[in-house]
């Protein structure tokens, strides 16, 4: 089993910027790499980035291309999520996700989630 914590959910106003972290526990040695979703209010739950533990290869929603970054720190078992420029569109509770599947076939774990509220 791996367990997933998120952690850096706020509140800020729009244009400002956050980083979420994921870190994961247990069996840790099993996960391929981690990634982000989130889902917002009356919306279905959407994909934001993945990141390998090799940290390679990346991936980005086309709506957060440019102002999110996905990055990790293997050491901490830890993902992140620097999100920049925040917009009224991006509002949710973000979910940490993490897959054991090199193709992205499955997500085995998933964090409890983080609310990211912006004020505009």
């Amino acid at each position: 089993q791996v367990q997933l914590v998120e952690a850096g959910g706020g509140l800020v106003q729009a244009g400002g910027s956050l980083r979420l972290s994921c870190t994961a526990s247990g069996r840790t040695f099993r996960i391929y790499g981690m990634g982000w979703f989130r889902q917002a209010p009356g919306k279905e739950r959407e994909f934001v980035a993945r990141i390998s533990w090799s940290g390679l290869p990346t991936a980005y929603a086309d709506s957060v291309k440019g102002r999110f970054t996905i990055s990790r720190d293997t050491a901490k078992n830890t993902v992140y999520l620097q999100m920049n420029s925040l917009q009224p569109e991006d509002p949710a509770v973000y979910y940490c996700v993490a897959s054991k599947d090199s193709t992205w076939s499955a997500y085995d774990s998933w964090g409890q989630g983080t609310p990211v509220t912006v004020s505009s």
